[in-house]
């Protein structure tokens, strides 16, 4: 199945998780997966979850910014790194950049 992800609405979510400013997604989702790419501009940002019954992958493509873990660990994150956070585990990602911090996320339930 071909996802073409430009010529989706991108849906603006105000605070997102708690986050601060507006996180903007274009998404598909289906019971078992759900497939994002997601913006944040800069000062944005999306608020610690924990992932309860499912886990994520996020690849940056463009930007930088911050991966806060649950844990109080921290990651640097720019454009060709790719975070996992794992079933049961949190984290938060914050764009303290310049410019908008653009990337794709699977998110996989574990049924």
């Amino acid at each position: 199945m071909k996802l073409q992800m430009e010529q989706m609405e991108e849906q603006k979510l105000p605070g997102f998780k708690g986050g601060k400013k507006e996180f903007y997604l274009r998404s598909f989702s289906d019971s078992r997966n759900k497939i994002m790419k997601g913006r944040l501009e800069p000062g944005a940002s999306i608020g610690m979850h924990t992932h309860e019954s499912n886990s994520e992958i996020i690849y940056i493509l463009e930007g930088m910014g911050t991966m806060y873990l649950a844990d109080g660990g921290r990651e640097m994150l720019e454009a060709g790194d790719c975070h996992y956070c794992p079933m049961g585990t949190g984290h938060s990602l914050c764009n303290e950049g310049d410019r908008d911090l653009i990337f794709f996320a699977v998110v996989p339930e574990h049924l």
